[in-house]
């Protein structure tokens, strides 16, 4: 379903008609306003994006004109707040995570708000559920009586399945969703004394915003950037100077990485089906299945006999099956796609 022209966030993987992208959006009503709302994207997706979002100010939609990693793109969002409120505190979420319970995410993220606001670098640590090997942690120290976050000792990589169990038993260790909440101004400062050269383009950049010579700008400094993600370029630095801090939360987050960990957390039917888009017709006809996610997106009919633990998506282009153990594994048809030059299906 995920192509270069309509990626993931663009997708209604939410169980309701909602995209991704629109669900994150109206996540962060409680929180803020859409003319305090950014989002940035590539230019490919602008209009799309736009079309999605039509409560955001059009001035609002960021636009990189090629990717080059998360550091640039938030360190562009930092810079621009700056400009219009240098004392802002600003949170950073990816567009494609999946949050059960809205309410406690909120309230865990006001709580980095408030360590943001005495001037450290916050994050949202996960509590584990599990020993995941797919995702980075975050080694925190001791909990203090009456502070809701822990300092951030060090970023981890995505870890071998018996570090993560070690990770786990610990108990002072989160995973990282890469959820950032700041004062602009603390970032800032950190991203200039870590990396300068990336400090010193995006500054240029912010200060031509809204100009006539914003294109220009954006178009001879964005490609001599850094591209290097946030976690390497400042917070690593930030977390072994003591400067990094994290609320735990656990409010049912999902990065949404394959159909099968979708089948995990979307609602099921009595026989553990999961269904996308039964709005379209004529729709799904499963018999004596068990554990499938179907996905009818070609408007015709999908019917499955007698089969378990498989997922089905049906596009008008294309038609993918595989068990649901194998879901990571489609990245392996995505490759010999390129390699056979068919860039329409990828």
């Amino acid at each position: 379903m995920s192509r270069a022209g309509h990626p993931k966030f663009l997708h209604p993987l939410t169980g309701t008609s909602a995209s991704l992208l629109q669900a994150t959006v109206d996540r962060l009503a409680p929180l803020t306003t859409p003319d305090r709302t950014l989002v940035v994207t590539g230019a490919a997706h602008v209009a799309a994006v736009a079309r999605q979002l039509t409560v955001l100010p059009e001035e609002n939609i960021l636009v990189e004109p090629s990717p080059r990693d998360s550091c640039a793109a938030i360190a562009l969002a930092a810079a621009v707040i700056a400009t219009r409120d240098p004392n802002a505190v600003m949170g950073s979420f990816a567009a494609d995570h999946l949050i059960r319970d809205t309410d406690s995410w909120v309230c865990t993220v006001q709580e980095a708000v408030r360590g943001a606001e005495q001037g450290l670098l916050m994050t949202v640590g996960i509590t584990p559920t599990r020993a995941e090997t797919g995702y980075g942690y975050l080694e925190t120290g001791d909990p203090t009586e009456g502070v809701p976050w822990r300092q951030v000792a060090e970023f981890k990589e995505k870890p071998a399945a018996e570090v993560a169990e070690a990770y786990v038993r610990s108990g002072r260790h989160l995973w990282n969703a890469s959820m950032f909440v700041w004062r602009v101004d603390v970032f800032l400062a950190e991203l200039a004394r870590q990396q300068p050269a990336l400090h010193a383009g995006v500054a240029a950049i912010a200060a031509a915003w809204g100009t006539p010579e914003q294109d220009d700008v954006l178009g001879a400094i964005w490609p001599t950037l850094p591209k290097i993600s946030v976690d390497y370029a400042v917070m690593e630095g930030a977390a072994t100077a003591g400067r990094v801090a994290t609320v735990p939360g656990d409010f049912g987050w999902n990065d949404v990485g394959d159909f099968h960990t979708l089948g995990d957390v979307l609602p099921t039917d009595d026989a553990g089906n999961v269904v996308l888009g039964t709005e379209a017709k004529p729709g799904v006809l499963l018999r004596d299945s068990s554990n499938l996610v179907v996905v009818p997106q070609s408007g015709r009919l999908v019917a499955v006999l007698g089969l378990r633990d498989l997922i089905v998506v049906d596009t008008p282009d294309a038609v993918l099956v595989c068990p649901r153990d194998r879901a990571q594994d489609v990245k392996t048809l995505v490759d010999e796609l390129k390699e056979r030059g068919e860039e329409g299906y990828v």
